[in-house]
This record gives structure tokens, sequence and C-alpha cells, in this order.
């Protein structure tokens, strides 16, 4: 088994927290990174020769992954950051389907039964063990999967018809008109944007793709629609997929945070007594880089609640509620945060307010400052999503004059 992570996007809807990074590796969670989830689930299955392609400003990413995700290499496993190594002229990726095309020495190299091709940038736990096994069985060429979403909010993703036996009979990108899941008039399979493939089958759809001038060279607009169309394509249902240590609550969680708003929202999911998305599963723990530094420190009342605060943080006389706070940010005498996700770094004044906000890796809020308070202030200084969340890039100082 070789598996390929797709990791070269570059997020242009998460916005400005992606101007100096890959989306993969945008900090999420107070201690991970998003491509923390997908290798963590891979991992956790067994499956330890991985290559992660990569392209737009990807060095925060490839450093994360070599200094993160080392592997002993005693039975030839590795996690390795692949860059863009035009290999076939001198061009970037086109597409998904153009970066595996011109990564292609990596299967030659392995010479795998199959291969798993995941995206790396969704929230999510995920056995993919289960649906390799789920492929196998089907004797499909691919198997895409699928999350049971609400007909009625499936026109957002990439659609799956298929029959009773799990055959697709159709891909379609955001339909007007979604179609539903054979056992449920109500609901619609989304692709997750995760595949398995036969390999030989793979390659012959990569190379036949390339030679063709209409295609767009995606995975999920060319290669799935080639495949349905040869009647090799069958969807697993992610409802199927049974994660060790998962609760009721969080079974089936997956979220794809491709902007601001959704990123958000998946944050506030972490934050409840009891979460949406538990990352205290021990059972299939999400892996992280952990930092030298010390416990969170409260001082002179200062309080959090129904939040969750990182290694090396102090809050002093100081308020946080319902937000997520990586690690090292400092929240100073007076200061109230609600509602808001802090990044590496973060510091916030005395008697400083932050609400609804998204403060990136070192932003320092000045004394008295506010955030996320005067919408009209606000949107004058910094990006503000359509759900109202104020997001501050990276390294910037916030003060009167901001």
């Amino acid at each position: 088994m070789l598996g390929i992570v797709l990791a070269g996007g570059e997020g242009k809807r998460l916005y400005p927290l992606t101007a100096d990074r890959a989306k993969p590796a945008v900090p999420f969670g107070g201690s991970y990174r998003l491509i923390d989830f997908v290798l963590s689930n891979l991992v956790n299955a067994g499956y330890q020769r991985l290559c992660v392609l990569t392209q737009y400003k990807s060095h925060s990413l490839d450093r994360h992954i070599s200094q993160t995700w080392r592997m002993a290499g005693f039975n030839g496993e590795y996690i390795t950051p692949v860059p863009a190594q035009q290999r076939l002229g001198p061009r970037w990726y086109t597409g998904s389907a153009d970066a595996i095309l011109q990564s292609m020495n990596l299967v030659y190299d392995e010479t795998p039964d199959y291969i798993i091709v995941f995206g790396a940038d969704h929230v999510y736990r995920m056995d993919p063990e289960q649906m390799v096994d789920a492929h196998i069985a089907s004797g499909a060429a691919a198997t895409v999967a699928g999350i049971r979403v609400p007909r009625s909010e499936a026109s957002a993703f990439g659609c799956i018809d298929s029959d009773e036996s799990g055959l697709i009979t159709g891909f379609l990108e955001k339909p007007v008109e979604p179609p539903s899941v054979p056992d449920d008039p109500d609901v619609t399979f989304a692709s997750m944007g995760n595949y398995v493939f036969t390999t030989q089958a793979l390659i012959d759809a990569i190379v036949a793709d390339s030679e063709n001038p209409d295609s767009d060279h995606d995975m999920g607009g060319d290669i799935i629609p080639a495949f349905v169309e040869q009647g090799q394509a069958h969807v697993y249902d992610f409802a199927d997929n049974e994660v060790p240590g998962a609760t009721d609550r969080d079974r089936g969680y997956w979220r794809d945070v491709g902007t601001i708003d959704a990123f958000y929202d998946a944050h506030m999911d972490l934050v409840s007594v009891h979460p949406i998305f538990n990352l205290y599963n021990r059972r299939w723990p999400i892996r992280h880089a952990s930092e030298n530094l010390p416990p969170a420190k409260f001082v002179h009342g200062g309080l959090a609640q129904e939040s969750m605060v990182g290694s090396g943080c102090i809050i002093s006389a100081a308020t946080v509620r319902n937000s997520v706070l990586s690690a090292d940010v400092i929240v100073d005498d007076g200061a109230t945060v609600e509602g808001s996700v802090l990044m590496p770094g973060v510091r916030v004044g005395k008697g400083a307010v932050v609400r609804r906000a998204i403060l990136d890796k070192n932003v320092t809020v000045a004394a008295g400052e506010i955030v996320g308070v005067d919408a009209a202030r606000d949107a004058s200084r910094f990006a503000v999503s359509a759900g109202g969340v104020v997001t501050v890039g990276k390294g910037i100082h916030i003060d009167g004059g901001s």
C-alpha cells in the first residue's frame, strides 16, 4: 500500500491564514496543523509509506512534516514531503491528477497493489483500512469515501449518485438537484475527497487524462467521473467506519474547513463540555508536534471557561470564554477573550477585548484595544468573513492606529 496525500492547494478562501503558508500547514485546535488529521488516520491504520505532495508556500509544511512525522525507517516506513519536481517539463502542477502524474516515479519505486489518495485539509477521524478492505471486496478500480449530508445542503459538495450495491452511477459537482442515497430520499452522499485505487487502473486513468486537452486534470472533476463512466467506481459509506474510542456524539464527524467561517465553526465544535469533536480519544490519537513549554498558568484570578488552553499560556487576571488558545499565548490583566481562536505567540494586552476573532501567530493586541466589537471599524482594518468572524494575519500589531 502506498499513501499519497494531496497538499498542494493554495487555500485562497482561508486568507489571511494562508498568506504565508500552505492550507494544510494552518494551525488548528491549539496543538495541531490541519495535515496532522489525515496523517494520524493513515498512521493509526498502519499505513506508513506516505508521500505528501506539496506546492504553494510549502516551507512551514515541509518543516512540520520533517520534524514531527519522522519514522524509524527500519521496515521501510517513511512520511516525506514531495515538492513539485517538474519531471515532465518546467511547469507547476495544473491539478491534483497532474500532481500524481508528475510524481509517478513514487508509484513505480514502490510498486504497490493499491494506492490511497487522501486530501490534507479536513478535520475528522477515520480508519482507512476499513475503506481499503471494502475496496478490495467490491472488486472496483476506484472507491470514493462518501459522507451522508442532508440533501438540502448537498449542493455545496461534489455529490455521488449510487445504486443499492454501492456502484457509483453519477458524480456531480455542486448540483442544483442533488441525488439521494438509495435508502433515504432526504440524504445525499457528498464526496470526502478520499479515494482508494487499484494501482494499474489509476496509472492508466492518470495517463489517459494527461492526453486529454479538455481536462482540468483534477481527481474529483476528471479522474473519478472517468471511472464512473466505465462502471468501475464504488462508494464507501463513511457511516460504516468504526473508529476505536469514538463517542456517540463525535462518531462520523467530518468538516471541510475550506473557509474562515467553517474553520471557526470547527474550533467551536471543540470547546463544549461534551465536544462535538473529541480530541481526547487516546485509542485513535491525533498526533502533533510537542513543544518544550511549561504547563499553562492562571494567576491573579485569571479564568478560562469552556475553553482549550495550550502549553506555555499565561492568563493573568483575565477572562477567557468559549475559545481555543494555542501554545505560548499571554492574556494580560483585565483583558477579555470570548469565542475566539488565538494561535501561537499571540499577546493580548491589559484591558483589551477580543470577540469572535481569529488571531494568527504572533499577533499583538495593545492595551485597551478592541477586536470583534465594532463591526465597521473591524471591516476597515481586517478581513471579516461572511459570518462576521474577524481574522487578523500573522505578526500584526493592533493598536489605535492599526
